[in-house]
């Protein structure tokens, strides 16, 4: 590739940097404290900035001391924000006998339109030379001297147990910086400690004050930048001057070096040499230079996989490190992880002293504070914790949210990624990196080297590659000082930098491959599941918010079971809701440029045949990688592997050849006098000659979020309450459609697009509003507090249940579990209500712009909540399934017939989808029982039954009712016929199947507190009629009949077409109202003969026994004519069923054989027997549906779909029978 000389006389969007700051002392203002808010000082253990601090170790503030280019209407120039993200903690002084070590840190801004701009800085010690800063230090020392003497007298006088200088003691060192502490063991410590510790005397002494050199840039160059800055402040302290005054390096990165194009690198100069910077291809991954090695070895690879869960969920992330760079590197080494999807919240990896208001945000945020030295968490006030991801980055800790997910294959991706890191020799496990021996550097090349290739040069001898490489010989001797320098780095050493930065380069761009694949391997068919439901933009954005754009229900249907957990909460996220909405936006403008470099990956993904076919049985595939040699390590073909394609290769070509190099820096056209040296002195540049440029830079027009002034603080916490008001009324509403959407499918009345699953992650998405807007404001952590004083007595049961459940749970736990109990009961919003009555407790315990505080908004925020009462919830019963639940079971007897009660011994067994009671018995002459057990879910089934006792124990049972004394939900299992021997089908057992009757209340808590009243007898169109007996009349006309079966039928097929979370119940589908039982017996009762006197009972069953002799009467006599297998089994279930211990009559045993059928595949095949039998001729009419060969054959046909389904039956149905 040609390499060209370019320059960047366009657009600011195309230089390289776009200002260039110096912020530190103004001596023409003085020494002004820094001020830190009420938040900032309880943030930082409330350290005290008072005369207890030794004048030399108190922050004063600082400013911007020059900017270029200047400020103009077009292009506003933050000074405040961009002052308080170069030195957050203000001005440090220093002495001569303290260490006075240069750092390095970045930080990064967003605009109002979503992109970013970085800032990196160079802070380093300069010396004080104005006499009235020393001064102004002098009186200050002495002020402080006098008042802690003062203090010390005093406190000595008090109490002579306690030390004088104890107190200042602990003032001092929890205000020192590591630096500063550093510097204490150096010095030894006297007598007085408050007086010698950072003493200052002008005559001894010399004192020194940080400044920062700043660059701003529209892309992350980190090592660019870096080494700019740096070579930039070694020419400040360097003995020689510069080759040219600093003005021209300055104006040379503002205005002649652009950023290099998409592809290419480009090669600019600093003072000391060249510098190499590069941006990707199309391609390509976007620009990332922060080290993730770093950020791995800080933090360990699983605490990393599980921080990036925690951002991908967008829970409240909060960073915590002394290092203001570490900060910076984790939360740019996460952000540049979620490709191709993109951080969507408040995002400041260095949050400000004056910003630390930002804290209460009661939105998803990743920010990062600074740790003074000995804080730890617990010193910290945060009003919100439940949803916060705490990374203490200098302990190596990640404390996320409770109930965070896993990472989908998270275990295979942890192994994978220590693979990458073992390959450059990092350690894993973090904390540190392996200690491996240092390579042999290369030799010194001697000043004789040096002078053989410049007269080489002069020659012409050396072409285009060579003078590069000389080039960068030069600048590395230049750096170290010929071959070595005062800190003891050689050329060697050089070199060795050189190779590390490229080696970290390449381990970020594998890195960021693996996750990459990860993304590509979940979402490689998401485009399917995008709805493109309106017709041009206008129509899009009017409807937007109503509008869904993504079927997550066939999404999640589609992916393994284990990935259901994360990805139905990361659906929900607003990263994935933007993602897709610019893949509808992409139909009428232009694609966003990540989501193109993700669906040209997948476009070749799929032209390689890498993506599976069937996503919900997907296997783990590596991404494959290279070693260092370049070779693959799997073949191009392999099936198991993502294929890794170029972007390492050409990243290294990019940055061991430069493809553009940049006009070099040159003299320009200055004052006499100007640009003069001064060692350690930054100087006073030109201004004229740096404002020469074009002023058409836009950036810092960012967001008000970097304002700390009083009007712009309450101006953002209002948007806050906005937001919060805004996404309450648009999750409310979400939550309705889709639980009414299940609701009418439950009635017949449409399709589902809601999953069991998915009614988890709203009410967990509700969980985290409620949460983020009890939090927001409060002043101090007394939830419980609120709890105990606000007149919530209504809310009391709930709450003492809560607490009580388990111990397992936590506060945030306890707390969720009490809304998903109140969201069952529909009581949420009245027990908020009641626990928001105390308004002087409220206003005692919140700030004043709490949401909590604002009347309006927290009355519509409570009219949201009260419109769920309109749709039922099982969110309690389904979630906390280890829970001990008492029950209360009545049964009601026929009205009609109230004399008829006489059990003996009657007992019950409740089932319901996480398990059963076991057997219950009542107490003798009571018609209820209360009983304790584990949760059993939703209830199912009941069995109902009582001893054989003779022909005076029989009982009319109308209903059996249930009743959670918890939940308030109430279950009736209809039954209408008897129990008792001689009447009826002479059952002694019952399994009745239930159904929800009311989602409970406060209010109908105590209306169970005794015999509930009797009901009325049901119509005789109804469930309560006699399965399987001929008492009901058979009005029911063969076109509808066969109608009810296929019913029946399509109704079983839809279940298991539903994916596993959002199955019904199998048993209700089977046996209750229009269920397979009920339709096959009004088939087999169609034409049905009775010779019995005044039409008593005829049951099916009967007819099957009859059946079942004349066959084994046949096959004994030799005349069996049909199938002698098929036969046999049909006897064989017969006569099993038969043989049970259980006493279920003989509409339990028909009911028993149907499911028994069904489950084993030979239902088909019996009704054929039964149609086919002798008997059928004699028992049935003519016109019976049995005796019409073609309505037998397409019954059995459409039972024979079922046979692909594997049917579990329940416990309760088929206990005691030995098959």
């Amino acid at each position: 590739m040609m390499s060209g000389v370019t320059s960047a006389t366009g657009s600011a969007s195309c230089r390289f940097a776009q200002h260039f700051v110096v912020c530190g002392l103004d001596t023409e203002t003085g020494l002004e404290p820094e001020e830190l808010n009420n938040h900032s000082k309880s943030v930082n253990c409330r350290i005290c900035e008072s005369f207890e601090q030794s004048p030399i170790r108190r922050s004063f503030r600082s400013k911007v001391l020059a900017h270029y280019p200047e400020s103009t209407d077009r292009s506003p120039f933050n000074r405040d924000a961009v002052n308080m993200l170069c030195m957050p903690r203000g001005l440090s002084f220093r002495s001569q006998t303290d260490r006075r070590d240069s750092r390095f840190h970045s930080f990064t801004v967003a605009r109002d339109d979503g992109t970013h701009s970085y800032g990196f800085v160079h802070m380093y010690y300069e010396e004080v030379t104005s006499a009235q800063i020393t001064a102004a230090m002098q009186t200050l020392h002495q002020m402080h001297h006098v008042e802690h003497h003062s203090t010390s007298s005093s406190s000595r006088s008090t109490s002579s147990a306690s030390s004088p200088s104890t107190s200042s003691m602990d003032s001092l060192v929890s205000s020192l910086d590591e630096s500063d502490a550093a510097s204490l063991v150096e010095r030894p410590l006297l007598a007085c400690l408050g007086c010698t510790v950072g003493s200052f005397q002008p005559a001894r002494d010399t004192l020194y004050v940080s400044k920062a050199l700043c660059l701003l840039t529209p892309l992350p160059f980190l090592l660019a930048a870096r080494h700019f800055l740096s070579q930039l402040h070694q020419a400040v302290t360097s003995h020689a001057a510069p080759p040219l005054p600093l003005e021209s390096y300055i104006h040379n990165i503002l205005y002649e070096v652009p950023a290099p194009p998409p592809g290419r690198s480009l090669r600019f100069h600093g003072v000391q040499g060249p510098i190499v910077c590069q941006q990707p291809g199309p391609e390509e991954l976007p620009l990332g230079d922060y080290p993730l090695g770093e950020a791995f070895s800080l933090l360990g690879v699983e605490n990393l996989v599980r921080l990036l869960t925690s951002v991908l969920l967008e829970t409240q992330i909060l960073l915590y490190s002394q290092d203001y760079q570490r900060l910076m590197t984790v939360a740019e080494g996460i952000t540049t992880l979620l490709f191709p999807f993109q951080w969507q919240h408040i995002y400041l990896p260095l949050l400000p002293a004056p910003l630390h208001h930002l804290l209460d945000a009661p939105v998803p945020f990743l920010m990062g504070i600074q740790r003074r030295d000995g804080a730890q968490r617990s010193t910290l006030e945060l009003s919100n914790e439940s949803n916060l991801c705490f990374v203490d980055i200098d302990n190596h800790r990640v404390d996320p949210p409770e109930d965070l997910p896993l990472f989908p294959d998270q275990l295979e991706l942890i192994q994978e990624v220590n693979e990458v890191l073992l390959r450059f020799g990092l350690q894993p496990y973090g904390g540190s990196t392996t200690t491996k021996p240092a390579p042999a550097a290369p030799p010194c090349l001697s000043s004789l080297v040096l002078e053989d290739l410049m007269e080489d040069r002069r020659n012409g001898n050396l072409g285009g590659e060579e003078l590069a490489v000389l080039e960068r010989l030069q600048a590395l001797a230049r750096r170290c000082g010929g071959g070595g320098m005062a800190g003891g780095k050689t050329l060697g050493r050089a070199f060795e930098e050189e190779e590390e930065e490229l080696k970290a380069a390449k381990m970020n761009v594998q890195l960021r491959e693996v996750f990459a694949g990860r993304f590509t391997s979940m979402f490689g068919r998401y485009e399917e599941f995008v709805i493109h439901s309106a017709s041009d933009l206008e129509s899009w954005l009017g409807n937007r918010e109503g509008t869904s754009n993504f079927d997550k229900g066939s999404f999640l249907s589609a992916q393994p079971t284990t990935h259901l957990h994360f990805l139905s909460r990361f659906l929900e996220t607003a990263m994935f809701s933007s993602f897709v909405d610019s893949k509808v936006l992409s139909r009428w403008a232009d694609q966003e440029p990540l989501q193109r470099v993700f669906d040209r990956r997948l476009e070749r993904e799929r032209l390689y045949n890498t993506l599976e076919d069937d996503p919900g049985n997907r296997l783990y595939r590596k991404c494959t990688v290279l070693h260092e040699s370049g070779h693959w390590e799997a073949p191009l073909t392999s099936p198991t592997s993502i294929i890794l394609w170029f972007p390492v290769q050409a990243m290294e070509r990019r940055l061991l050849k430069a493809d553009h190099t940049a006009i070099h820096p040159h003299l320009l056209d200055m004052r006499i006098g100007q640009g003069r040296h001064q060692q350690g002195c930054f100087p006073r540049l030109q201004a004229d000659v740096l404002a020469q440029g074009h002023h058409t830079n836009k950036i810092l027009c960012q967001s008000k979020l970097l304002d700390p002034s009083p009007s712009a603080v309450t101006q953002t916490q209002r948007g806050f309450v906005e937001g919060l008001l805004r996404e309450c009324r648009v999750k409310t509403r979400h939550m309705l459609m889709e639980r009414m959407g299940k609701e009418s499918v439950e009635l017949g009345q449409g399709e589902a697009n809601i999953t069991g699953l998915q009614e988890n992650r709203l009410i967990h998405s509700l969980c985290d509003l409620l949460e983020r807007t009890w939090g927001h404001g409060l002043q101090l952590k007394q939830v419980s507090r609120m709890d105990g004083q606000a007149d919530g007595r209504g809310t009391q049961p709930n709450k003492l249940f809560v607490q009580t459940m388990s111990g397992d749970l936590g506060e945030v736990g306890q707390a969720r579990a009490w809304i998903h109990l109140a969201l069952e009961k529909k009581l949420l919003s009245q027990h908020l209500k009641l626990l928001l009555a105390n308004h002087d407790l409220i206003r005692q315990l919140y700030k004043p712009y709490a949401f909590l505080l604002c009347e309006e908004e927290r009355e519509q925020f409570l009219f949201h909540l009260l419109s769920l009462n309109t749709v039922d919830y099982l969110c309690f019963t389904r979630k906390f399934t280890s829970i001990s639940i008492p029950y209360r079971v009545v049964i009601t007897p026929m009205k009609k017939l109230s004399i008829a009660m006489t059990m003996s011994n009657p007992w019950v067994c409740v089932s319901g989808e996480l398990g059963d009671s076991g057997v219950r018995q009542i107490p003798k002459n009571t018609q209820e029982i209360i009983f304790q057990c584990q949760n059993l879910g939703r209830l199912s089934t009941l069995q109902l039954g009582q001893e054989n006792s003779g022909l005076l124990a029989k009982c009319l049972v109308d209903c059996v009712i249930v009743h959670n004394e918890i939940t308030g939900h109430t279950y009736r299992f209809p039954c209408g016929r008897w129990l008792g021997k001689g009447v009826g089908d002479g059952s002694l057992e019952r399994v009745l199947i239930g159904q929800l009757v009311s989602p409970g209340g406060e209010e109908d808590s105590g209306r169970w507190t005794g015999t509930p009243p009797e009901q009325g007898s049901p119509p005789q169109s109804g469930r309560t009629g006699s399965l399987g007996s001929l008492s009901r009349s058979n009005k029911l006309s063969s076109a509808q009949v066969q109608e009810d079966t296929r019913e029946a039928v399509n109704n079983l097929v839809k279940h298991f077409h539903k994916a596993e979370q959002e199955r019904g119940n199998l048993t209700a589908l089977l046996c209750g109202e229009g269920g397979l039982v009920r339709s096959l017996e009004q088939f087999l009762l169609h034409g049905f003969k009775s010779s019995r006197l005044f039409q008593r009972s005829v049951f099916i069953w009967d007819f099957v026994e009859k059946v079942v002799v004349s066959m084994e009467t046949a096959d004994q006599m030799g005349d069996l004519r049909e199938s002698t297998e098929l036969c046999d089994s049909l006897c064989h279930y017969a006569n099993a069923i038969n043989a049970s211990p259980r006493n279920i009559g003989k509409e339990g045993k028909f009911q028993l054989l149907v499911c028994l059928g069904v489950r084993d595949r030979l239902l088909p095949q019996w009704l054929h027997l039964l149609a086919e039998c002798h008997l059928t001729a004699v028992q049935y009419e003519k016109s019976a549906l049995v005796r019409d060969r073609a309505a037998v054959h397409t019954l059995s046909r459409v039972l024979h779909t079922l046979h692909e389904f594997p049917i579990a039956l329940e416990t309760a149905l088929v206990k005691g029978v030995d098959l």
